[in-house]
């Protein structure tokens, strides 16, 4: 699996320091779904994808939606466990992230991001 890294262009953060990626079916389906944690400077982007659930996650999560061009569409902070849906119109990317990234990293709706690919 690709190693990316996110950065919020606009407000020069990382979203993501290492971000795994679900561009297949299954993959995009599983997310992060049993995994225990997502800790601090990870994330996985899902692509395409204009909506997400939280069934079967252990923890809460922020979520970036961002469209073709990677212009953030949506944001949803703290998004619980087993909650049925969130999801952004216009959205072509999902970077889920841990609970805490959005506010930390001062992400706003128009916002640019970076997507890269970075040595594993």
């Amino acid at each position: 699996m690709m190693v990316l890294q996110v950065l919020n262009t606009t407000r020069g953060s990382v979203l993501a320091a290492r971000c795994g990626e679900a561009r297949s079916f299954l993959a995009r389906g599983r997310g992060l779904m049993g995994r225990p944690a997502l800790a601090a400077g990870e994330g996985l982007l899902i692509e395409p994808c204009s909506s997400v659930h939280s069934f079967f996650m252990r923890f809460p999560i922020d979520v970036v939606f961002a469209d073709r061009q990677h212009r953030v569409v949506g944001l949803t902070e703290a998004m619980a466990p087993n909650r049925p849906y969130a999801g952004a119109w216009g959205a072509r990317y999902v970077v889920e992230l841990p609970a805490g990234t959005i506010a930390a990293t001062g992400t706003r709706l128009g916002d640019v991001l970076r997507i890269e690919a970075i040595e594993a």
